[in-house]
């Protein structure tokens, strides 16, 4: 009978990695429970032993690329636990109203300090465009100037951002194009830091669910929200953008996606990192639409993400001496893992990033093909 050890060392062979190898994204072993540990707990086990220090790897990024290329995360997956997940998500609703804040308190609520030191000088946390940027501040200026474009912001506009963050996109919107923003968030650190960070523009940011929105606006966009809004709540969702959205008016959703239709996060990163998350698929967002919105624009810059996490984690790992006392040393290999895995994901395919633009039928088809 083989042993876990030689199981794992047969698998990742099929992925070009060899255990306590000499390339970067080879991993070097520490402890001996680690094969076991992946074989059991496929993903979660992967994160969790690399948090308690059991192996190393100098490109965690590279690793994971090659991993998923070569699909080992469905090869070691833990049925019993996927199972009983699918269930779990059939049966609840993990993104409900009383549910919603539980992701602003576990993630954005770590403290604005780590945000601080991490992001671009906007603080815009979610993937940046790098076209033709050259470091991280000119990919998410880019980014936000290309919502601006695609939604075709003109001054006097009223804007609902949805998922605001510290207000990066209202900042901006509001001082170059002369609109008036209100921004929802889950989150009261980024209320905080945003609405002083917006202090004298016509902004508006709110600690709200945005099913409790209920005014009328020119244009909705959501960036990097839709990963909390669920698979039970992406029509109602899709309500909310209809009951709010003025006669001829346009929405945008920036969000990261699936390559296949699933109702549950991957488990490390549920656990640990993005509670209740779940990335949509082509079809649940199309399904959600449907009979409601007329598409413009699907637009995937996929790649970019994983420019943008290297930056993110680079910016993390300079500031560190400053953060470790507050976060301690188990947090480093955490955050670490989430920012380089993620990478490695959007390296591999495994998942992309879209932006959608929509309208209601009987608009005027708008400008929006910037791809």
């Amino acid at each position: 009978m083989q042993t876990s050890e030689k199981i794992l060392q047969n698998l990742l062979l099929m992925a070009d990695i060899e255990l306590n190898g000499e390339d970067p994204w080879d991993i070097q072993v520490r402890d001996e429970r680690f094969f076991a540990r992946v074989l059991q707990d496929s993903s979660l086990g992967l994160g969790e032993s690399y948090v308690e220090g059991w192996w190393e790897c100098p490109a965690i990024d590279e690793f994971i690329n090659r991993v998923l290329r070569a699909q080992l995360d469905q090869k070691v997956r833990n049925e019993a636990r996927y199972i009983f997940q699918v269930a779990r998500a059939r049966l609840f609703n993990r993104q409900s109203g009383g549910k919603a804040f539980e992701v602003g308190i576990r993630h954005y609520d770590l403290g604005n300090e780590l945000y601080l030191s991490m992001l671009d000088k906007r603080l815009t946390y979610s993937c940046g465009y790098w076209q033709n940027a050259k470091n991280l501040d000119e990919a998410q200026e880019a980014k936000l100037e290309l919502v601006c474009q695609k939604i075709g912001l003109q001054p006097g506009m009223k804007i609902l951002d949805i998922g605001c963050g510290w207000g990066s996109f209202a900042k901006y919107a509001a001082e170059k194009y002369d609109v008036s923003v209100v921004g929802v968030t889950v989150s009261k650190e980024q209320l905080a830091l945003g609405s002083e960070l917006c202090q004298g523009l016509p902004v508006e940011l709110r600690l709200q669910d945005y099913r409790e929105v209920h005014e009328k606006f020119d244009a909705i966009i959501s960036i990097g929200s839709i990963e909390h809004i669920g698979t039970k709540n992406y029509k109602t969702y899709m309500q909310v953008v209809d009951r709010c959205l003025n006669e001829n008016g346009i929405a945008l959703i920036h969000t990261i996606g699936s390559n296949k239709s699933i109702t549950t996060g991957e488990p490390w990163t549920d656990k640990y990192i993005f509670p209740n998350g779940v990335l949509p698929s082509i079809s649940q967002l199309g399904a959600a639409m449907e009979g409601t919105f007329v598409m413009e624009d699907w637009h995937n810059f996929g790649p970019h993400y994983d420019n943008t996490l290297l930056a993110w984690y680079h910016n993390f790992e300079k500031a560190w001496p400053k953060l470790k006392e507050k976060y301690g040393s188990r947090f480093f290999r955490m955050w670490k893992y989430y920012l380089l895995s993620s990478a490695g994901g959007f390296r591999a395919r495994s998942q992309q990033l879209w932006q959608l633009v929509f309208t209601r039928f009987g608009t005027p088809q708008p400008d929006c093909r910037m791809s």
